[in-house]
């Protein structure tokens, strides 16, 4: 069974185009993740869903309810859904119970001591137990969050839209709120997930839409589209979740993002934070491995990382400009320390030289 049906669904925002003639189907219980760069109308797609932006043209249908139709009782309609924004969108100046109780209770007509009963068993199926006379001021955002996720439940949804519910959050809070979500996928509900969590996506989808050029570009399994992607511009997207690219043309690049970001790329692929500041370190001696050959001149030094699903290696690759210089025929004393680490810890390894350019290769 459909339960949600989109056909030549198509939004502008002036002569902005958004979507343009999108066709869906979302099975009952499907768990659908949502792809794609910013700007490309994830969270627009998302909203026209529940007409919080109106289609220019297209139907939508929910349940069987055609929500974009003339005279459609769309509050009706939308009750059959939850949304659960970036920035959670509790009532500052209500407590947790009461944020909780106020549209069962109004919109519903539910007694306010049912309410008061399933916002307690809400709230210790997500941890929050103990939280009920909280205000959103006093809560971290992982909780709000969570929060937000409850209130959504007490309405009795049939699907679960989710728009990029962590973006909001620090890095520490991430797991708290999508272990939520994952407990909710086991449940049955049908679920539409705008997400940058990769690592999330793979575990938790049935199926992957990614957006470009104004509408669902390529879609398939987590391993079509993660393993197997078709299309130019979902290769290009997949690429560049698996790599680090830093090009350096100056002496003074700056180190400490540079390290930032190798610290996150191995944190999103499960190394150790010993093995993290290894490769930290690996790749700022390498680096200057280079700068020492360059006899002062300007540097032309690119290094990527690229992660890889199949063996679950990372590969290093750095290039440099300029005479030949083959940092593994050194000695491995200190001021070679980069050399002796790749030497040290890396599967394999290998240099190059052709068309003026240095290239080592290590395997880690």
């Amino acid at each position: 069974m459909n339960v949600i049906e989109v056909k030549k669904l198509s939004k502008s925002f002036g002569s902005l185009k958004v979507l343009n003639n999108i066709d869906l189907e979302v099975r009952q219980g499907e768990k659908i993740v949502i792809l794609g760069g910013s700007g490309c109308g994830k969270s627009v797609f998302l909203r026209t869903l529940e007409m919080l932006e109106k289609p220019d043209s297209g139907t939508i249908s929910i349940m069987g309810d055609e929500i974009t139709a003339k005279g459609a009782k769309i509050d009706l309609i939308r009750r059959k859904m939850g949304m659960v924004y970036q920035n959670f969108n509790l009532f500052s100046h209500m407590n947790v119970l009461d944020n909780l109780c106020a549209a069962p209770c109004k919109l519903l007509k539910m007694p306010k001591q049912d309410a008061i009963e399933k916002a307690h068993s809400l709230l210790r199926s997500v941890g929050l137990s103990g939280k009920e006379y909280a205000m959103p001021g006093t809560l971290s955002g992982g909780q709000k969050q969570r929060i937000a996720i409850a209130r959504c439940l007490m309405m009795d949804p049939e699907i679960l839209l989710f728009d990029e519910p962590t973006s909001a959050l620090d890095p520490t809070m991430v797991g708290e709120v999508l272990a939520t979500i994952r407990m909710l996928s086991m449940q049955g509900l049908t679920m539409l997930i705008v997400t940058h969590e990769m690592n999330f996506a793979k575990e938790i989808a049935d199926r992957i839409l990614f957006f470009a050029d104004c509408g669902i570009y390529e879609q398939g399994t987590v391993e079509d589209i993660f393993e197997h992607p078709a299309k130019e511009k979902t290769i290009a997207f997949i690429r560049k979740l698996k790599t680090i690219h830093e090009h350096i043309t100056d002496n003074h690049f700056d180190l400490m993002r540079f390290h930032g970001d190798v610290q996150r790329f191995c944190g999103k692929y499960g190394l150790s934070p010993r093995q993290t500041y290894n490769m930290q370190l690996i790749c700022e001696e390498i680096i200057y491995e280079f700068f020492g050959a360059l006899n002062g001149s300007l540097p032309d030094i690119e290094l990527q990382l690229e992660y890889s699903e199949a063996d679950k290696q990372i590969q290093l690759t750095v290039t440099s400009t300029g005479d030949k210089y083959d940092p593994f025929e050194h000695e491995d004393n200190d001021v070679h320390l980069g050399v002796r680490l790749i030497k040290k810890r890396a599967s394999s390894y290998s240099y190059d030289y052709s068309d003026n350019k240095n290239t080592v290769c290590a395997y880690f």
